[in-house]
């Protein structure tokens, strides 16, 4: 795919910076031995309060985590990249893995996944979990890591964050603005000649990148004195549930001429319940939704969908991460790579 457009804000490369933190420097920040912190990590209880306080405070404070792999290896990272994805069935994230995986198996290294279900405390858990045993690089989903930054940075590794560009990244970023695919979105419907719309996403307080795609629809919206209703379930789509939406805006007396959803899965089960409640789509309404799964093309009528790049997503990441590892560097500055997206216009609005 090497037509795609990329963003290269930093291509120099400089010596890594800093080393991993070390039981040492967390027993000194907390005023106690390292045989006492080292009982802390064994046995919190053996350690009195206030000194277990103090130790828990110097570990945040230091992003110290436990490296299982010392003295077991000479190199200072395992051969393993630690990928968290916030969904293990989500097909978007399984092709960008597949993609990684074929990369980094070919130069020796095992990725070591985990699945975080959009919780931001399960994710810091389990960035603790894969940092203890040293990988050689890490991947997190998403932009939403400032939290983490301070056990990011003592670890030395380097650190991509993939499927979103946004603001102070690590070391890489590789994606697009889900912003903008929600304003091409709300451009296309709004060239139909339709004025009042409705978006539906899923737990969009967890998944940003699905409540960005809503607010870049509406904010374009908006700006053309449309009316955007936003609906967030909080549960995966069921067939009760889109009954339920469908009736309560069977009850709104403007009701929406287009309807977009967070995702394709979402959207082809819209547009079984317009059918089955005989609306006509897309002259009554106009359905749209994203990822381009392989069913939109099949559904009836096709569904208009947004086109993501999630192989060239990992096969990008992998690439630059292999980079660094190999040669022992980090980048200069930040590097951040847009991809872009593709809006793919089908029955589903075309009038």
């Amino acid at each position: 795919m090497s037509d795609l457009p990329l963003t290269v804000a930093n291509l120099n490369l400089g010596r890594r910076k800093g080393n991993r933190v070390t039981m040492s420097a967390v027993a000194k920040r907390a005023n106690v031995s390292p045989s006492t912190v080292s009982l802390f990590l064994r046995d919190p209880d053996a350690v009195s309060s206030k000194r277990a306080e103090r130790i828990r405070k110097a570990i945040a404070d230091t992003g110290y985590t436990i490296n299982r792999l010392a003295g077991a290896l000479a190199a200072s990272h395992s051969r393993t990249v630690a990928v968290i994805v916030p969904s293990m069935v989500n097909a978007f994230f399984s092709e960008t893995l597949q993609a990684m995986q074929d990369i980094f198996e070919e130069r020796g290294y095992q990725l070591m996944i985990s699945n975080s279900n959009y919780d931001p405390e399960r994710e810091m858990e389990l960035l603790r979990a894969h940092l203890s045993w040293s990988p050689a690089a890490l991947v997190l989903t998403g932009n939403q890591h400032a939290a983490h930054r301070s056990m990011l940075e003592a670890t030395g590794i380097p650190v991509a964050e993939m499927w979103e560009l946004g603001d102070e990244p690590f070391h890489l970023q590789v994606g697009f603005f889900h912003e903008a695919v929600g304003a091409a979105l709300a451009e296309h419907m709004h060239s139909l000649g339709l004025r009042r719309f409705t978006y539906i996403g899923v737990r969009m307080h967890l998944d940003h990148r699905a409540r960005k795609r809503a607010e870049g629809l509406r904010a374009w919206l908006e700006k053309q004195g449309c009316i955007v209703d936003i609906i967030d379930l909080e549960e995966n789509i069921s067939e009760t549930v889109l009954t339920q939406i469908f009736d309560q805006l069977a009850l709104i007396a403007a009701q929406p001429q287009g309807l977009c959803c967070s995702n394709d899965v979402l959207a082809i089960a819209a547009l079984f319940e317009a059918r089955r409640r005989d609306i006509k789509v897309p002259t009554e309404l106009a359905i749209a939704g994203f990822g381009d799964l392989p069913l939109s093309k099949l559904s009836v009528p096709s569904l208009t969908t947004v086109r993501p790049y999630p192989i060239e997503i990992g096969r990008t990441v992998a690439t630059r991460l292999l980079q660094w590892i190999e040669t022992g560097t980090l980048p200069a500055r930040p590097e951040t790579i847009d991809l872009g997206f593709e809006l793919i216009v089908r029955e589903s609005t075309r009038q």
